[in-house]
């Protein structure tokens, strides 16, 4: 049984590591999404503006390519718990997931992820029409 708990303590600590991520992602895409409106204002770079949106997008699929990670590691948690002790082998490897979770296409739009970075970018669309 010793065995089983460390390997799902090594699982639950990867998803925990993809889940604070995600989580930094999140305040960086914001951080420096609020640099460049103020740089751009400061500096009066009404084309300048439209720089916010490259971020916005690496941030997005970054985040979203952590989700996909941690729900990879979700399944291979699921798989750990219900094997046998003598079965556990303390592999990694959540690859073998890869057809169980949805694309990574799919999971930028998720419910999770779509509203935060969508609503990033309204907010730079109107900003950049009122700094224009």
């Amino acid at each position: 049984m010793e065995c089983k708990l460390k390997h799902l303590e090594l699982c639950q600590n990867v998803v925990t590591r993809m889940a604070g991520n995600s989580f930094f992602l999140k305040g960086w895409a914001v951080t420096i999404t609020s640099a460049i409106f103020a740089i751009s204002s400061v500096e009066k770079i009404g084309h300048g503006i439209f720089i916010v949106i490259i971020p916005i997008l690496i941030f997005w699929f970054l985040d979203s390519y952590y989700l996909r990670q941690e729900r990879l590691y979700r399944k291979l948690y699921d798989a750990v718990r219900v094997k046998k002790e003598e079965e556990i082998d303390f592999s990694l490897n959540a690859s073998v997931f890869n057809s169980d979770v949805q694309s990574l296409i799919r999971i930028m739009f998720s419910v999770s992820i779509l509203p935060f970075y969508s609503s990033l970018l309204l907010v730079e669309m109107i900003l950049s029409r009122f700094l224009q």
